[in-house]
């Protein structure tokens, strides 16, 4: 199953990568394969589909010590046209999110969540909306697996679709942003997971820039909650600066402190309580 999933979240990447090149310029009418995102990045969502690669301190939080963690993802836009005084677009999202067990002789991959989205999205001005219908799918790696027969016995199949909606508001040009919505999960295994999901979060870009305007100052933070958990916080947070690329594309290059706090964000220790500080470097295409 693992591979499967690997293999049809790549095959996706390499299909629609190349495509996205292709795309026309036209502001005003229908636009096949575009270049732009109408719906922005979620930087400190920890299950954001985009390319990064981090090294993260549990400090024994999960029975986690020293994480690398690998994130290959990335947001395409097949099809936008003008709706509602603005332009919505269809896409796709595909994503892996990967951990590793750096303290291990092996490096061992602890745990791999698979995640795949048809994204609506909607801009008009400062405001942006977006809804998805997702897949997630999680896995404990085998070297993980055959550390003992507890975790053999005690592995969690975790599987859900979902859908989910959210709404976006630009202040100061983009220096500032503030985000929310919700959402729903279904088909899920275990069968008895609760449904309910909410998300809200900011985001700043500093109003100034540096190094002949390349780079700028960003920090931002999200919050989430699952009905699964009581509704309690999960807290994740960003602090860094930000590579803007000069050649016109709306590319982007991220160093920063990365700090969470809550449900363990990686699917198959879902039910366990995490915490870890890391440092980051997520690249947006």
């Amino acid at each position: 199953m693992r591979a499967r999933w690997a293999a049809a979240v790549l095959t996706a990447m390499v299909l629609a990568d190349p495509c996205r090149a292709a795309a026309a310029d036209a502001a005003d009418g229908a636009t096949v394969l575009p270049r732009e995102i109408l719906f922005a990045p979620l930087l400190a969502d920890p299950r954001w589909p985009h390319y990064a690669a981090a090294l993260q301190d549990y400090g024994g939080h999960a029975g986690l010590g020293t994480v690398g963690q690998a994130t290959i993802g990335d947001s395409f836009s097949f099809y936008q046209a003008p709706a509602a005084g603005g332009r919505w677009g269809i896409g796709l999202q595909v994503g892996v999110f990967a951990i590793f067990d750096l303290e291990a002789p092996s490096k061992d991959l602890i745990n791999a969540d698979y995640w795949v989205g048809l994204p609506l999205a909607w801009r008009r001005g400062p405001w942006s909306a977006l809804a998805r219908l997702y897949h997630q799918s999680s896995h404990l790696g085998d070297e993980y697996l055959l550390r003992s027969r507890d975790n053999q016995r005690n592995r969690i199949n975790l599987s859900y679709e979902a859908v989910d909606l959210k709404l976006s508001r630009d202040f100061a040009g983009g220096a500032l942003r503030l985000y929310g919505g919700g959402g729903v999960l279904f088909d899920q295994e275990p069968s008895d997971i609760r449904r309910g999901m909410a998300q809200a979060g900011i985001e700043l870009r500093g109003p100034w820039s540096f190094a002949d305007g390349l780079l700028r100052p960003i920090a931002a933070l999200d919050l989430q909650a699952l009905e699964e958990t009581g509704w309690g916080r999960d807290v994740s947070a960003r602090l860094g600066v930000e590579l803007v690329g000069s050649g016109g594309e709306n590319y982007t290059l991220q160093l920063s402190l990365d700090y969470y706090r809550g449900r363990n964000p990686n699917g198959q220790f879902f039910v366990d309580k995490a915490e870890y500080w890391g440092l980051g470097l997520h690249a947006y295409f």
